[in-house]
């Protein structure tokens, strides 16, 4: 209540630096917008939108995302419709279900996974069109 402002400010300052800070958005909650992120984030939630993120997205098992995703690397386990753009590594786990664009440099499919659309990855177009059992057809 009586803190001098300036202390105040420096321990703003120290809260948003730090690294290796991950975001979240919880089990409940909806979110319409662009969000980026310059570290991990989770999303448990819903997100209609655009994500940009520096670092790692994990899509739970009760995440929805539609609209555009661009990141390093990603996990889903939860729902994505929409543009999918990972720099580096893709893991779809076993519940994901996918239905759109992926450009990627590395994928991992789980049995189970379903994913519909086109997948660019290391320079060749995948193209799936029915649910995927970790096997994929390099046209």
């Amino acid at each position: 209540m009586f803190k001098n402002k300036k202390e105040e400010n420096k321990k703003n300052e120290a809260v948003s630096t730090v690294s290796g800070s991950n975001n979240s958005l919880v089990t409940g909650t909806k979110l319409e917008g662009t969000i980026n992120a310059n570290s991990d984030i989770r999303i448990d939630g819903e997100l209609v939108g655009k994500l940009f993120c520096k670092g790692r997205v994990i899509i739970g098992p009760s995440g929805v995302v539609d609209g555009e995703l661009a990141c390093q690397n990603a996990i889903i386990e939860g729902k994505f419709t929409g543009n999918l753009k990972v720099s580096e590594l893709l893991t779809l786990k076993e519940n994901a279900t996918i239905s759109g664009d992926i450009k990627t440099d590395k994928i991992n499919i789980q049995t189970g996974a379903s994913f519909n659309g086109n997948c660019s990855m290391g320079g060749q177009s995948i193209k799936s069109s029915q649910k995927s059992n970790g096997a994929l057809a390099i046209s």
